[in-house]
């Protein structure tokens, strides 16, 4: 059956729909030796070229999609390549035979926390759409002064130079002195959103880690820098969770350097009640926890 060529290059890993448009646009990818066109029909038994290259379309739309869960330190920056010459957070993922590794989203360089990166291009998509409404929740320790009326506003909403903006909830996690912990859910994922949201108030994001990106939480094991590779049950889980099925091939085994996520830690769906809040965010209060470090000096922009 024929798909779209955004739609079944991003299947086969080559990329998110927009990445193949941008290719398509560019004349970098032809169709039965004719350039290809945006939208146009195809099917695995195509011969489509990517820079001069032919593109194994059969054995990838076949190969079991993987995804790993990266716990990225502040300074890293969210890209292959930097021409300053900062740290990526591609550097640190294990090489792939089939497909290549596609991040969900992004982080700002002065941000950590959980990053997903899959071999499925239509997952992604999915993950990263607006219409999906997927959430994202931070721990986020503030300097400043906070008080209910501010909260009230932060989830009423506020006007950023790009539009209205809220938090779905906030949740107070602690802290003594100056520097208070909250956590704070999102489901779109605009630039430095959080951290804009609060200094429209008047209080300054000292310290921000993303906990959770849809129904997948951030293990507490998992130490900055490394990366976790989900097994079938996750798999099955966060396919769910945008409507898709995922088809677990018989070659798929979860990486062996990482034991399996702690019972209770992924919560299916991304309705939570009161106490399973509270329970996730107990953990990222802003304690001293292993693994944790010292949070690197932050460059450039975030």
């Amino acid at each position: 059956m024929k798909e779209r060529i955004q739609k079944l290059l991003s299947r086969a890993g080559y990329g998110s729909r927009r990445e193949i448009e941008r290719l398509v646009e560019a004349g970098e990818i032809l169709v039965n030796g004719r350039r290809a066109e945006s939208g146009q029909a195809i099917d695995e038994h195509d011969q489509v070229t990517l820079r001069g290259q032919r593109l194994h379309l059969s054995s990838r739309l076949q190969a079991t999609p993987k995804v790993l869960m990266y716990n990225k330190p502040a300074g890293e920056v969210c890209t292959q390549t930097d021409p300053e010459g900062r740290k990526t957070v591609f550097e640190a993922l294990p090489p792939i035979r089939a497909g290549r590794w596609i991040m969900v989203g992004r982080l700002d360089i002065n941000t950590d926390g959980l990053l997903l990166f899959t071999t499925d291009g239509e997952l992604a998509n999915k993950l990263m759409h607006p219409s999906s409404g997927i959430e994202r929740e931070y721990a986020t320790r503030v300097l400043g002064q906070v008080d209910n009326e501010m909260l009230i506003r932060l989830q009423e909403g506020v006007e950023l130079d790009d539009g209205k903006a809220n938090f779905l909830r906030i949740k107070d996690a602690g802290g003594e002195g100056a520097n208070h912990w909250y956590h704070v859910v999102l489901a779109e994922g605009r630039n430095r959103e959080v951290r804009r949201l609060w200094e429209s108030q008047g209080v300054k994001v000292s310290r921000l880690i993303r906990v959770r990106y849809g129904n997948m939480d951030l293990p507490r094991y998992l130490r900055t820098g490394h990366h976790k590779e989900l097994d079938v049950r996750e798999l099955r889980k966060l396919y769910a969770l945008v409507g898709m099925t995922f088809d677990d091939g018989s070659d798929f085994k979860p990486s062996a350097n990482f034991k399996p996520a702690h019972a209770g830690s992924n919560r299916s769906g991304q309705a939570r009640s009161g106490a399973g809040s509270a329970r996730t965010e107990s953990r990222w209060d802003g304690s001293n926890r292993s693994g944790m470090g010292k949070r690197p000096s932050p460059r450039g922009r975030g």
